[in-house]
């Protein structure tokens, strides 16, 4: 009867004064029965300190490496806006054979330039975000971001040529040069139409 009587003693200071009062601890400390086991699970004397060992630091980790890759960092950005350069209405006709064709010629020099530049380790290179409109040639360019200078500038360039039709002239300056030379990577015929205006 004493157990039902401390309980609503407790429950009724705390309606009374809305949980503003708490009860002291120390009463359920004392209500439990001695062989009950859940009174040693919280030690309750000052004698136990929390220690934070430095073995568990974040900084005692070995650092994760991580591998730059072309793939991921130049040849996918590349491919995407090869395509935002096309658009929808050149982009389904040309593909295939940009794909086939054109595409692993520009991964090639891509490749080469990063290799005889240091690799992207000891370079922070990055490609231009957006290709230019209209009848422009600039697809996209990779850049030495420490720096600020192009490495290789890759343009496409509408061809029209007597009796053939249009072409596309894909094709690459580098920085080696000047950006003066074109060094060709291949040509993709259109038709004897005059093509749309690149990003349409």
């Amino acid at each position: 009867m004493k157990k039902y009587f401390q309980n609503f003693i407790i429950a009724l200071v705390a309606v009374l004064t809305l949980g503003v009062i708490s009860p002291n601890h120390e009463i359920w400390t004392t209500r439990q029965p001695k062989d009950d086991t859940r009174a040693t699970d919280f030690p309750t004397s000052s004698k136990h300190d929390l220690q934070l060992g430095l073995e568990d630091s974040i900084f005692e980790r070995e650092p994760i490496e991580q591998s730059i890759s072309i793939e991921d960092s130049l040849l996918q950005p590349a491919k995407e806006l090869a395509y935002l350069k096309f658009g929808s209405k050149i982009g389904p006709v040309i593909q295939n054979e940009f794909d086939e064709v054109i595409f692993p010629k520009i991964e090639e020099v891509i490749q080469d330039t990063v290799a005889s530049s240091g690799g992207l380790e000891n370079r922070m290179l990055s490609i231009t975000e957006y290709p230019s409109g209209h009848y422009a040639e600039k697809m996209f360019h990779i850049t030495d971001t420490e720096v600020n200078k192009d490495l290789i500038r890759f343009h496409v360039r509408t061809e029209k040529r007597p009796l053939d039709g249009y072409f596309y002239n894909f094709h690459y300056h580098s920085a080696e040069d000047g950006f003066t030379a074109h060094h060709s990577l291949g040509d993709i015929y259109w038709s004897k139409n005059t093509p749309p205006k690149w990003l349409s």
